[in-house]
């Protein structure tokens, strides 16, 4: 069916939290995500990575079948979902499932008591992920929520308190009914803490406050739909946007004719392959075709000789559809079936196989493909029809000739799958290794199969296929065919080991993974295979077989993801405390509430400003290049586009001077890393800056050298100065007095700090005096009033910088969102308007550093008896290419080196490479994760070298007595001590450790380990003046207080400690305390919330405020001195 002769451009209906939506030109090009928040204003859903990876941005959707009269609900990732998509479909998000203004659900309520939000931002897309398992299974087992939570990232609060909250959702018990008394241990606090001074409790809610789950209270699927679906036949859809096209056939010859028209046009099942392709490669498609709505594509049926499933059906439906047929099939059929659902339940997360269809993954043919290796293996065939034409081949032929495979034409469109039953003496097995059991792409996968001849081990058919190793699947063809005939034993497992590696060669550049690592997990994945098939065949005819010893079979157990079981313990409060004072208490975060409901607003929530525009940034190509011309013309023409900011229009400082080498805004005449800003476009929209930014031509010249690693670094002699030493004792004359020394070297690599809300600022100028109001994601609003400030050559009394909540930061949200806060700033400057720049992911990623990659060469000498008298080491830190904090992270590395040892003859230096990478810079633990694991590391080796247990020469080295550190910081080390005799008893270690040692003899391949390391983390940031803090306290006539504080909320709770603190000092209900904002307008000078302070300074700057105003009240008191607060406010 030619577009022209189509039908004329369809209204797309569909309903958002129980309202009719109606839209006449629904673009194809936009997705829901931004719909939901720029159109509707339903700012609830979260945009956190923009390509379903995160689940920030999870809403259910809900659809009615009319020939099952059932109604589907699943959860998905709004980012993907095109809203053409959803035509006839109901949507809920956040909003739509409670309000602190109506009624909260149960769901929101309990995550919010059992505290599992902290910075909130993921907390929205958490919600709908249990919501829409609740409506599903009001009463989930703990493997559905942890299955339903697989595709949903938090990154500040540790999964536990949410985990917490779905607990109390699940039917069965979550009481691990360990001990012999049959009691949990959750009660047995008095056997964990002996010490009866200090009451130690472990309850952190009360699930006697929460309401109970209702489903009959829950929104209803709206009835026109239901009527539309029933009553109306349908028809084809189609939608025209701008650029792209978007047709919804509802029969497979329509399909046919139309993809006969368009045989390039994409089908769109759940836009989880097109979609990250368009958004993130640039590929574009102006036509697109949904096929999801015709019943052939969607078709589940059983033949005698397996099962046929459409290509549309969504992989969940084929998960359940699989997990239902191997409990109505005998096992010896269902090998196959078995295989494929072990993909599955790892493949994405519950959001992408929600939408993802089967028949994509396996078209896509991308070689990180979980199923394509398995369905290959198994001699699955896909169903084709072109018009005019239907056949069927096997899933292998369209891997055969690698990634230039032609076996499908354009025309021809995958029908369906026939996954076939598994026949007698046949066995299969799928693999993969991925850095995360779920909701990652894989290192390297596999498919196996095996058909020996009747009643024999002789192998009549072999298949092998790898997935991630290449660019797409390979067959070790050679090897299976050299292979048959064989017996299954130990000389076929080493020849099958040797083909497979000479067969199946890997480019020297796989993804940058390592390719020895990817040759192992080849070789161990046909091994595991080989043991598995063994142990079923002794199971077939244990007279004939060995099967494999009693120590491998653990091995051969599946790795099964369980709920977690934990406790907290915290110190109790005394008896006498008043119940109106909340300080030690686990009182609920003050934001938790609107968390839960997505009332919580952030930087990108915040209202539009009339006439307010949009930026984006033009990043670098180029690691280290002279900029020879910036070409413009393009990008000017574009629609929408108002202005190209550029260095030129910086009106004062484009560069700062922190230290000997500048932090840049803008690059002027030169690169010095990829990512860094050459210019900016604004423009009426966000999509249209973003398209204008990409018409941005930039000429290059090379320059060398470019500097990328430490050890090209060390090459060049490329350093920031200056480098830091730390010694104390006699080092050298200490080495020749030791029993032992050892030598070795470790390389820690960078980590990125992945805040769920990227950078994020609008600029918004007053109109006179040069006044401008910033609102920033930071934690640091001091140093963006300065920077901001001197870039528009302004005194820092007209930037006006505020901050409500961050969502997330780890040290990622100083200096560098200081710089981008300026391009922001600069931009609104010269256009009059405000002006909001929120980084996609995939920018933030590129333009930001992270945590600093470490080389550290050690020395270290030590006795027999393990006591370590001398370490030399040296530290290189790969700081980027300007300074950023890079040489304060160098001096903590050193302070803190020593941990919790006493090392009496001591020499560090540390030195931070000048590399041609975006500036690395503060990272939770500020150069002690990297300096410890370093310390940790030759404690081990000492341990290695002395035959002693590592905890042995923890404590042989431990601080023991009051003295003084390397630093010359005084030590008590009493609380370490107490600490590590605590932990080492209630945690039984020893016993602990006596029955893995017997487990790890039992097992040969599977083992367990156990660890404990003592911390000594030193409080404080070295100069006094960074440890000083303020705070502003109103008290209104009514009574009521306002608080401010120069602290920033970014998950820490931080205003909900200071709104404790401030009820215990005035002796009022927190009810009565409001915290608005951090702000330069009220606490002028703040020092940045990091190294984990700013509770314990801005506590005593409120507890200072507090006083001093019941101070001033003292007169007032002492006429009623029995009155209350009320009493003394109206005198």
């Amino acid at each position: 069916m030619p577009l022209q002769g189509a039908a004329a451009a369809a209204e797309l209906l569909f309903y958002v939290n129980g309202r009719k939506i109606i839209e006449k030109n629904a673009d194809p090009e936009q997705m829901l995500l931004p719909y939901l928040r720029k159109r509707l204003h339903l700012t609830g859903t979260k945009y956190g990575c923009g390509g379903g990876g995160c689940g920030a941005c999870t809403v259910m959707i809900s659809t009615y079948e009319p020939a099952s009269k059932k109604i589907r609900h699943y959860s998905a990732n709004a980012c993907l979902l095109p809203i053409c998509s959803l035509y006839g479909a109901a949507v809920t998000t956040v909003e739509g499932v409670g309000s602190t203004k109506t009624r909260i659900h149960p769901v929101q309520e309990r995550l919010a008591k059992c505290h599992g939000s902290q910075c909130g931002f993921c907390t929205p897309g958490m919600v709908m992920s249990i919501y829409t398992l609740l409506r599903n299974h009001p009463e989930p087992t703990s493997e559905q929520m942890i299955a339903a939570l697989a595709g949903n990232l938090c990154r500040c609060t540790g999964y536990r308190p949410i985990l917490d909250a779905c607990k109390t959702f699940c039917k069965e018990s979550i009481c691990c009914q360990r001990k012999a008394n049959g009691k949990c241990c959750l009660d047995q606090e008095d056997d964990l803490f002996d010490n009866k001074e200090e009451k130690v409790s472990t309850s952190l809610f009360s699930t006697d406050e929460f309401q109970p789950l209702d489903p009959t209270q829950e929104l209803i699927f709206p009835p026109e739909l239901m009527r539309m679906a029933e009553s109306q036949p349908k028809r084809t859809l189609l939608f025209r946007g701008k650029r792209v096209t978007w047709i919804s056939p509802v029969s497979l010859d329509e399909l046919l004719d139309l993809k006969a028209v368009h045989p390039e046009a994409p089908l769109v099942v759940g836009n989880t392959s097109v979609g990250p392709e368009m958004k993130f490669r640039g590929v574009f498609h102006p036509v697109l075709i949904a096929p999801a709505r015709i019943p052939d594509l969607n078709v589940l049926k059983y033949t005698d000789d397996g099962l046929t499933l459409g290509a549309a059906c969504s992989l969940s439906l084929v998960k359940d559809t699989l997990t239902n047929a191997i409990v109505e099939f005998p096992e010896e059929k269902t090998r196959v079936f078995h295989a494929v659902l072990q993909q599955l339940i790892t493949l994405g997360g519950e959001q992408i196989r929600n939408v993802a269809s089967f028949g994509g993954n396996i078209i896509s043919r991308k070689s990180t493909s979980d199923l394509n290796p398995v369905l290959a293996a198994s001699n699955c065939m896909l169903n084709l029809a072109s018009r005019g034409q239907k056949r069927q081949i096997p899933v292998s032929d369209i891997f055969a000739d690698g990634v230039g495979n032609n076996t499908i034409t354009p025309e021809e469109i995958l029908v369906s799958i026939h996954i076939p039953h598994s026949r007698k003496g046949e066995y299969v097995s799928a693999f993969r290794q991925a850095p995360r059991r779920e909701n990652a792409l894989p290192i390297t996968n596999a498919g196996m199969r095996v058909l020996f001849e009747e009643g024999t081990d002789i192998i009549k058919d072999l298949s092998i296929f790898y997935g991630g190793a290449i660019s797409t699947t390979v067959c070790a063809k050679q090897t299976c065919w050299t292979l048959i005939g064989r017996h299954w034993n130990e000389k076929m497992l080493d020849e099958a080991c040797r083909l497979v590696l000479k067969e199946i060669a890997l480019p020297g550049s796989a993804g940058g993974e390592n390719i020895d690592y990817k040759k192992t997990l080849m070789v161990s994945f046909f091994y595991r295979f080989f043991l598995e098939v063994s142990q079923s065949l002794k199971t077939m005819d244990p007279c004939h077989y060995p099967g494999i010893p009693m120590e491998y079979r653990s091995v051969l157990q599946d790795f099964k993801t369980r709920m977690p079981q934990s406790i907290q313990m915290y110190q109790d409060i005394e008896p006498s405390q008043s119940p109106q004072d909340p300080v030690g208490r686990p009182i609920m975060h003050q934001s938790g509430l609107k968390h839960t409901t997505g009332e919580a607003v952030y930087i990108d929530d915040l209202p539009s400003v009339d006439g307010e525009l949009f930026l984006a940034a033009v990043t670098s190509s180029r690691a280290h290049a002279k900029i020879v011309s910036v070409d413009t013309s393009e990008a000017l023409k574009g629609a929408g586009v108002f202005d190209v900011i550029t260095a030129h229009d910086v009106p004062a400082a484009n560069e700062f001077y922190f230290s000997d080498d500048p932090e840049i805004i803008f690059a002027r005449n030169k690169v010095i890393c990829v990512g860094q800003i050459v210019c900016a476009v604004v423009a009426d929209s966000d999509v249209h800056a973003k398209q204008a930014a990409a018409k941005v031509k930039i000429e290059y010249e090379m320059l060398e050298p470019v500097i990328l690693t430490i050890e090209e670094a060390i090459k060049h002699n490329s350093f920031f100065e200056p480098k830091r030493k730390l010694e104390q004792g006699n080092v050298d004359e200490a080495f020749e007095t030791v029993d032992n020394i050892i030598e070795g070297e470790i390389c820690i690599g960078g980590q990125k700090h992945f805040y769920m809300e990227t950078q994020s600022m609008l600029a918004v100028p007053k109109g006179e005096d040069k006044e401008m109001d910033m609102y920033v994601s930071t934690q640091h609003p001091a140093i963006i009033q300065e920077i901001v400030a001197a870039s528009l050559g302004v005194p820092a009394n007209r930037i006006m910088c505020h901050v409500k909540r961050v969502g997330g930061a780890f040290g990622g949200k100083i200096l560098k969102t200081g710089l981008l806060a300026s391009v922001a700033a600069v931009a609104a400057h010269k256009t009059g308007r405000a002006v909001r720049l929120i980084l996609s992911r995939e920018d933030d990623m590129v333009i930001t550093g992270g945590r600093h990659p470490f080389i550290a060469k050690y020395k270290v000498g030590f006795m027999n008896d393990g006591k370590i008298r001398a370490v030399d080491a040296k530290y290189y830190i790969n700081g980027g290419c300007t300074p950023d904090e890079s040489v304060l992270v160098a001096e903590v590395s050193l302070l803190k080196m020593d941990n919790a040892y006493k090392i009496p003859n001591l020499r560090c230096w540390a030195c931070v490479c000048k590399t041609n990478l975006p500036s690395n810079t503060a990272f939770r633990g500020f150069g002690f994760p990297q300096s410890g694991l370093v310390t940790e590391t030759w404690i081990t080796d000492v341990a290695d070298k002395t035959g002693l247990s590592p905890e042995k020469i923890k404590e042989i080295n431990m601080y023991k007595k009051n003295g003084q550190t390397h630093f010359k910081q005084k030590l008590d080390p009493q609380n370490l001590i107490r600490c590590w005799n605590e932990c080492m008893e209630k945690s039984a270690y020893y016993s602990r450790r006596t029955t893995i040692n017997e487990f790890n003899k039992e097992n040969y391949w599977k083992k367990r380990g156990i660890a404990i390391v003592p911390m000594k983390f030193p409080f404080g940031l070295g100069t006094p003046y960074l440890s000083q803090a303020a705070a502003l306290v109103h008290i209104y006539t009514d009574g009521s207080v306002l608080l401010t504080h120069g602290g920033i909320e970014m998950g820490q709770g931080i205003h909900t400690k200071m709104i404790q603190v401030a009820s215990r000092e005035l002796n009022i209900p927190m009810s009565c305390i409001h915290f608005c904002e951090t702000s330069t307008t009220t606490v002028p000078n703040a020092c940045a919330s990091v190294g984990s302070a700013g509770t314990d300074v801005n506590g005593m700057a409120v507890k200072d405020a507090c006083q001093t105003l019941l101070k001033r009240l003292q007169p007032i008191i002492k006429k009623n001195p029995t009155g209350t607060w009320n009493d003394w406010r109206l005198q």
